[in-house]
Protein backbone atom coordinates (compact mmCIF):
# COMPACT_ATOMS: atom_id res chain seq x y z
CA UNK A 1 0.00 0.00 0.00
CA UNK A 2 1.48 3.35 -1.23
CA UNK A 3 0.97 6.42 1.28
CA UNK A 4 -2.21 8.50 -0.18
CA UNK A 5 -0.52 12.29 -1.16
CA UNK A 6 -4.06 13.80 -0.78
CA UNK A 7 -5.38 16.71 -3.12
CA UNK A 8 -6.28 19.79 -2.99
CA UNK A 9 -9.04 20.52 -0.96
CA UNK A 10 -12.17 19.87 -3.86
CA UNK A 11 -15.62 20.62 -2.35
CA UNK A 12 -17.56 20.14 -5.87
CA UNK A 13 -16.74 16.76 -5.11
CA UNK A 14 -19.31 16.47 -2.54
CA UNK A 15 -21.21 19.72 -2.41
CA UNK A 16 -24.18 18.92 -4.12
CA UNK A 17 -24.48 15.01 -2.26
CA UNK A 18 -27.37 13.82 -0.93
CA UNK A 19 -27.93 10.63 0.65
CA UNK A 20 -31.13 8.23 0.48
CA UNK A 21 -30.95 7.21 4.32
CA UNK A 22 -33.54 4.82 3.90
CA UNK A 23 -32.08 3.39 1.07
CA UNK A 24 -28.91 3.02 2.69
CA UNK A 25 -29.77 1.26 5.56
CA UNK A 26 -32.28 -1.44 3.56
CA UNK A 27 -28.70 -2.17 1.44
CA UNK A 28 -27.07 -2.52 4.55
CA UNK A 29 -29.38 -4.31 6.18
CA UNK A 30 -29.07 -7.59 3.66
CA UNK A 31 -25.36 -7.47 3.94
CA UNK A 32 -25.06 -9.97 6.90
CA UNK A 33 -27.42 -12.31 4.49
CA UNK A 34 -25.57 -11.92 1.71
CA UNK A 35 -23.29 -14.65 2.21
CA UNK A 36 -23.61 -17.73 3.58
CA UNK A 37 -20.68 -19.04 5.20
CA UNK A 38 -20.51 -22.62 6.58
CA UNK A 39 -17.93 -24.89 8.60
CA UNK A 40 -14.12 -24.22 6.55
CA UNK A 41 -15.30 -20.97 4.80
CA UNK A 42 -16.16 -18.93 7.61
CA UNK A 43 -13.13 -20.35 9.33
CA UNK A 44 -11.30 -18.91 6.59
CA UNK A 45 -13.12 -15.57 6.64
CA UNK A 46 -12.86 -15.06 11.06
CA UNK A 47 -8.93 -16.00 10.77
CA UNK A 48 -8.68 -13.54 8.03
CA UNK A 49 -10.35 -11.14 10.20
CA UNK A 50 -7.85 -11.76 12.64
CA UNK A 51 -5.10 -10.51 10.76
CA UNK A 52 -7.22 -7.58 10.42
CA UNK A 53 -7.80 -6.81 14.04
CA UNK A 54 -6.02 -3.42 15.68
CA UNK A 55 -6.38 -4.97 18.84
CA UNK A 56 -6.62 -1.94 21.12
CA UNK A 57 -6.24 -1.23 24.40
CA UNK A 58 -7.58 2.78 25.28
CA UNK A 59 -8.27 2.05 28.79
CA UNK A 60 -7.55 4.79 32.02
CA UNK A 61 -5.79 2.13 34.02
CA UNK A 62 -3.15 0.36 30.89
CA UNK A 63 0.07 -0.17 32.40
CA UNK A 64 2.87 -1.19 30.94
CA UNK A 65 2.02 -5.26 31.76
CA UNK A 66 -1.18 -4.63 30.50
CA UNK A 67 0.14 -3.64 27.27
CA UNK A 68 2.79 -6.60 27.35
CA UNK A 69 0.23 -8.86 27.57
CA UNK A 70 -1.78 -7.38 25.18
CA UNK A 71 1.09 -8.02 23.01
CA UNK A 72 1.42 -11.48 23.39
CA UNK A 73 -1.74 -11.74 22.21
CA UNK A 74 -1.58 -10.51 19.02
CA UNK A 75 1.23 -12.34 18.76
CA UNK A 76 -0.23 -15.44 19.25
CA UNK A 77 -4.40 -14.50 18.47
CA UNK A 78 -5.64 -17.85 18.27
CA UNK A 79 -4.55 -20.94 20.99
CA UNK A 80 -1.53 -22.60 18.78
CA UNK A 81 -3.30 -25.96 18.89
CA UNK A 82 -6.07 -24.90 17.19
CA UNK A 83 -3.92 -23.31 14.33
CA UNK A 84 -1.86 -26.35 14.33
CA UNK A 85 -4.89 -28.40 13.54
CA UNK A 86 -5.92 -26.63 10.83
CA UNK A 87 -2.68 -26.40 8.83
CA UNK A 88 -2.39 -22.15 9.87
CA UNK A 89 0.71 -20.76 10.54
CA UNK A 90 2.55 -17.01 11.75
CA UNK A 91 -1.26 -15.73 12.32
CA UNK A 92 -0.97 -12.41 13.66
CA UNK A 93 -3.16 -9.64 14.46
CA UNK A 94 -2.66 -6.48 11.89
CA UNK A 95 -1.45 -3.88 14.92
CA UNK A 96 -1.76 -2.80 18.10
CA UNK A 97 -3.19 0.45 19.29
CA UNK A 98 -2.28 1.91 21.87
CA UNK A 99 -2.00 5.64 23.85
CA UNK A 100 1.24 7.05 22.86
CA UNK A 101 2.58 6.54 26.36
CA UNK A 102 1.91 2.92 25.93
CA UNK A 103 3.91 2.93 22.29
CA UNK A 104 7.23 1.92 23.94
CA UNK A 105 6.20 -0.56 25.99
CA UNK A 106 4.05 -2.33 22.83
CA UNK A 107 6.79 -1.59 20.77
CA UNK A 108 9.24 -3.52 23.34
CA UNK A 109 7.16 -6.43 23.89
CA UNK A 110 6.13 -6.80 19.81
CA UNK A 111 10.18 -6.56 19.51
CA UNK A 112 10.92 -8.36 16.06
CA UNK A 113 7.05 -9.52 15.31
CA UNK A 114 6.62 -6.86 12.55
CA UNK A 115 3.30 -6.18 14.25
CA UNK A 116 3.04 -2.50 13.80
CA UNK A 117 2.26 -0.54 16.88
CA UNK A 118 -0.69 2.17 16.02
CA UNK A 119 -1.26 5.41 18.36
CA UNK A 120 -3.64 7.20 19.05
CA UNK A 121 -3.44 10.71 18.82
CA UNK A 122 -4.42 14.70 18.62
CA UNK A 123 -6.40 14.53 21.90
CA UNK A 124 -8.02 11.38 21.66
CA UNK A 125 -11.09 10.95 22.17
CA UNK A 126 -12.72 14.65 21.91
CA UNK A 127 -9.76 16.06 20.07
CA UNK A 128 -10.35 19.66 21.52
CA UNK A 129 -6.69 20.65 22.25
CA UNK A 130 -4.94 23.56 20.51
CA UNK A 131 -3.88 22.49 17.13
CA UNK A 132 0.48 22.60 18.33
CA UNK A 133 -0.22 20.32 20.84
CA UNK A 134 -2.23 17.87 18.86
CA UNK A 135 0.56 18.49 16.50
CA UNK A 136 3.27 17.54 19.47
CA UNK A 137 1.44 14.39 20.67
CA UNK A 138 2.38 12.86 17.06
CA UNK A 139 5.47 14.17 17.50
CA UNK A 140 5.51 12.38 20.71
CA UNK A 141 3.88 9.17 19.70
CA UNK A 142 6.22 8.96 16.53
CA UNK A 143 9.38 9.57 18.79
CA UNK A 144 8.62 6.46 20.73
CA UNK A 145 8.21 3.87 17.17
CA UNK A 146 4.83 4.37 16.63
CA UNK A 147 4.13 3.52 12.93
CA UNK A 148 0.36 3.96 12.21
CA UNK A 149 -1.07 7.68 13.88
CA UNK A 150 -4.99 7.53 14.74
CA UNK A 151 -6.06 10.85 14.61
CA UNK A 152 -9.44 12.23 15.59
CA UNK A 153 -10.82 15.34 13.56
CA UNK A 154 -12.40 18.21 15.13
CA UNK A 155 -16.26 17.50 15.00
CA UNK A 156 -17.45 21.42 14.71
CA UNK A 157 -15.73 21.73 11.87
CA UNK A 158 -18.05 19.10 10.09
CA UNK A 159 -21.02 20.38 11.93
CA UNK A 160 -20.77 23.92 10.73
CA UNK A 161 -20.06 23.25 7.33
CA UNK A 162 -16.26 24.88 7.73
CA UNK A 163 -14.54 22.23 4.85
CA UNK A 164 -11.30 24.42 4.59
CA UNK A 165 -10.78 24.21 8.32
CA UNK A 166 -11.05 20.37 8.39
CA UNK A 167 -8.77 20.39 5.05
CA UNK A 168 -5.99 22.31 6.74
CA UNK A 169 -6.17 21.00 9.99
CA UNK A 170 -5.72 16.94 8.60
CA UNK A 171 -3.52 18.28 6.16
CA UNK A 172 -1.25 19.85 8.89
CA UNK A 173 -1.64 16.27 10.90
CA UNK A 174 -0.52 14.38 7.88
CA UNK A 175 2.68 16.19 7.37
CA UNK A 176 3.88 15.76 11.16
CA UNK A 177 2.78 12.49 10.62
CA UNK A 178 5.80 11.85 8.11
CA UNK A 179 6.28 8.82 6.61
CA UNK A 180 3.77 7.24 9.27
CA UNK A 181 0.35 5.90 7.96
CA UNK A 182 -2.47 8.27 9.42
CA UNK A 183 -6.07 6.70 10.64
CA UNK A 184 -8.41 9.62 10.20
CA UNK A 185 -11.36 9.05 13.17
CA UNK A 186 -14.32 11.19 11.73
CA UNK A 187 -16.32 9.79 14.87
CA UNK A 188 -19.20 9.29 13.27
CA UNK A 189 -21.78 9.06 15.83
CA UNK A 190 -20.82 12.74 16.67
CA UNK A 191 -21.83 14.26 12.67
CA UNK A 192 -25.71 13.55 12.65
CA UNK A 193 -25.96 12.83 9.09
CA UNK A 194 -24.94 10.30 6.42
CA UNK A 195 -24.21 13.41 4.09
CA UNK A 196 -21.64 15.01 7.18
CA UNK A 197 -20.16 11.74 7.36
CA UNK A 198 -19.71 11.43 3.67
CA UNK A 199 -18.04 14.86 3.14
CA UNK A 200 -15.43 14.31 6.27
CA UNK A 201 -14.81 11.22 4.49
CA UNK A 202 -13.95 13.08 1.18
CA UNK A 203 -11.93 15.90 2.81
CA UNK A 204 -9.98 13.21 5.04
CA UNK A 205 -9.05 11.91 1.80
CA UNK A 206 -7.87 14.81 0.08
CA UNK A 207 -6.23 15.76 2.81
CA UNK A 208 -4.00 12.60 2.53
CA UNK A 209 -5.73 9.68 5.13
CA UNK A 210 -4.70 6.40 4.61
CA UNK A 211 -7.55 5.08 6.20
CA UNK A 212 -10.25 6.52 7.22
CA UNK A 213 -11.66 5.28 10.47
CA UNK A 214 -15.71 5.06 11.81
CA UNK A 215 -15.26 6.27 15.76
CA UNK A 216 -13.14 6.42 19.13
CA UNK A 217 -15.16 3.30 20.22
CA UNK A 218 -15.87 6.36 23.07
CA UNK A 219 -19.21 8.06 21.37
CA UNK A 220 -22.72 6.86 22.02
CA UNK A 221 -23.14 5.53 18.73
CA UNK A 222 -19.98 3.86 17.19
CA UNK A 223 -19.52 1.90 13.76
CA UNK A 224 -22.60 1.16 12.13
CA UNK A 225 -23.01 -0.87 8.87
CA UNK A 226 -25.22 1.92 7.12
CA UNK A 227 -22.33 4.48 8.11
CA UNK A 228 -19.62 2.00 7.03
CA UNK A 229 -21.72 1.81 3.82
CA UNK A 230 -21.02 5.14 3.07
CA UNK A 231 -17.57 5.75 4.10
CA UNK A 232 -16.67 2.57 1.99
CA UNK A 233 -18.67 4.09 -1.48
CA UNK A 234 -16.60 7.59 -0.86
CA UNK A 235 -13.77 5.69 -0.74
CA UNK A 236 -14.52 3.94 -3.90
CA UNK A 237 -15.38 7.70 -5.63
CA UNK A 238 -12.00 8.69 -3.94
CA UNK A 239 -10.49 5.76 -5.82
CA UNK A 240 -12.26 6.41 -9.27
CA UNK A 241 -11.05 10.04 -9.30
CA UNK A 242 -7.71 10.22 -8.53
CA UNK A 243 -6.33 6.67 -8.72
CA UNK A 244 -5.66 5.40 -4.82
CA UNK A 245 -6.67 3.30 -2.58
CA UNK A 246 -7.83 4.57 1.04
CA UNK A 247 -8.39 1.99 3.61
CA UNK A 248 -11.13 1.56 5.64
CA UNK A 249 -11.23 0.69 9.78
CA UNK A 250 -14.51 0.20 11.45
CA UNK A 251 -14.24 0.67 15.55
CA UNK A 252 -16.44 0.63 18.51
CA UNK A 253 -19.35 -1.90 18.75
CA UNK A 254 -17.83 -4.70 16.87
CA UNK A 255 -18.33 -7.91 19.34
CA UNK A 256 -19.03 -10.78 17.76
CA UNK A 257 -17.89 -12.95 15.16
CA UNK A 258 -20.80 -12.67 13.43
CA UNK A 259 -19.98 -8.90 12.48
CA UNK A 260 -16.39 -9.57 11.61
CA UNK A 261 -17.93 -11.57 8.53
CA UNK A 262 -20.47 -8.81 7.95
CA UNK A 263 -18.09 -6.15 7.98
CA UNK A 264 -15.95 -8.27 5.38
CA UNK A 265 -18.36 -8.79 3.45
CA UNK A 266 -19.47 -5.34 3.13
CA UNK A 267 -15.82 -4.81 1.75
CA UNK A 268 -15.60 -7.56 -0.54
CA UNK A 269 -19.26 -6.29 -2.30
CA UNK A 270 -18.92 -2.62 -1.73
CA UNK A 271 -14.64 -2.50 -2.56
CA UNK A 272 -13.74 -5.65 -3.86
CA UNK A 273 -11.58 -8.47 -2.50
CA UNK A 274 -8.31 -6.12 -2.24
CA UNK A 275 -9.54 -4.65 0.60
CA UNK A 276 -9.96 -7.72 2.63
CA UNK A 277 -6.22 -7.55 3.45
CA UNK A 278 -4.72 -5.50 6.51
CA UNK A 279 -3.40 -3.04 3.96
CA UNK A 280 -6.79 -1.51 3.80
CA UNK A 281 -9.22 -2.96 5.95
CA UNK A 282 -8.65 -2.93 9.57
CA UNK A 283 -10.88 -3.31 12.65
CA UNK A 284 -10.48 -1.72 15.71
CA UNK A 285 -11.41 -4.00 18.58
CA UNK A 286 -10.54 -5.46 22.25
CA UNK A 287 -13.17 -8.41 22.99
CA UNK A 288 -13.91 -9.24 19.10
CA UNK A 289 -11.15 -11.34 19.16
CA UNK A 290 -12.32 -13.82 21.60
CA UNK A 291 -15.67 -14.39 20.31
CA UNK A 292 -13.70 -15.14 16.87
CA UNK A 293 -11.08 -17.50 19.40
CA UNK A 294 -14.51 -19.54 20.96
CA UNK A 295 -15.70 -19.84 17.08
CA UNK A 296 -12.87 -21.46 15.94
CA UNK A 297 -12.24 -23.63 18.95
CA UNK A 298 -15.58 -24.79 17.99
CA UNK A 299 -14.93 -25.16 14.76
CA UNK A 300 -11.84 -27.40 15.43
CA UNK A 301 -13.23 -29.36 18.19
CA UNK A 302 -16.76 -29.60 18.14
CA UNK A 303 -17.90 -27.52 21.19
CA UNK A 304 -17.05 -24.08 22.43
CA UNK A 305 -14.49 -23.45 24.88
CA UNK A 306 -14.91 -21.74 28.43
CA UNK A 307 -14.38 -18.17 28.06
CA UNK A 308 -11.42 -17.89 30.62
CA UNK A 309 -9.48 -20.75 28.54
CA UNK A 310 -9.31 -17.99 25.26
CA UNK A 311 -8.40 -14.82 27.64
CA UNK A 312 -7.66 -11.93 25.86
CA UNK A 313 -4.68 -10.70 28.33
Amino acid sequence: MTQNPGTDLRTDWFADLRINTPAVERRAATLPTRRSLKQDHQAAWLLNAVRCIDLTTLAGDDTPDRVARLCAKARQPIASELLDAMGVAGLTTGAVCVYPTMVGPAKRALGNSGIPVASVATGFPAGLMPLDLRLAEIRYALDQGADEIDIVITRAHVLQGNWAALYDELRAMREACGAARMKAILATGDLKSLENVARASHVAMQAGADWIKTSTGKEGVNATLPVSLVMCRTIRDYGMRTGHKVGFKPAGGLRTAKDAISWQVLMAEELGREWLTPDLFRIGASSLLGDIERQISHHVTGRYAAAHRLALA
